[in-house]
């Protein structure tokens, strides 16, 4: 489904397509596509837009996510989820979530060890 959701990206000038499926926990799935901009920082990962659509539609748990990157539809070298995207999922996700890449399965502590979360925040 993440390779399938490449497919809507909207990325003239990279020329790099990426997809995302974020399985939630009641086990809808969300998916998600980067849409780039001239203005580069107003670019957004394909693993947030599923991220925000499903916490739009009020879901607020989830299982995992399988991410899907290439150029010229070539999907098999690993994609990982950019620094932005690791941080937002923390937000809703902890270190066990599952993130799925074209080599494997990892959590998202192998990629975010050190994390700034709400209990970061003193009140």
């Amino acid at each position: 489904m993440a390779v399938s959701a490449a497919g809507n990206s909207y990325s003239p000038y990279s020329g790099f397509s990426v997809g995302a499926a974020l399985i939630a926990a009641d086990g809808r799935i969300f998916t998600g596509c980067n849409i780039e901009n001239a203005s580069f920082s107003l670019t957004n990962c394909a693993e947030r837009t599923a991220l925000f659509k499903a916490v739009s539609e009020g879901i607020r748990d989830f299982r995992a996510i399988a991410v899907a990157g290439g150029s010229g539809g070539d999907f098999s070298k690993r994609c990982v989820p950019c620094g932005a995207c690791l941080q937002v999922l923390r937000e809703f996700c902890g270190d066990d979530f599952v993130i799925i890449l074209s080599d494997g399965w990892f959590r998202l502590a192998d990629f975010l060890p050190m994390q700034f979360c709400g209990s970061n925040i003193k009140k």
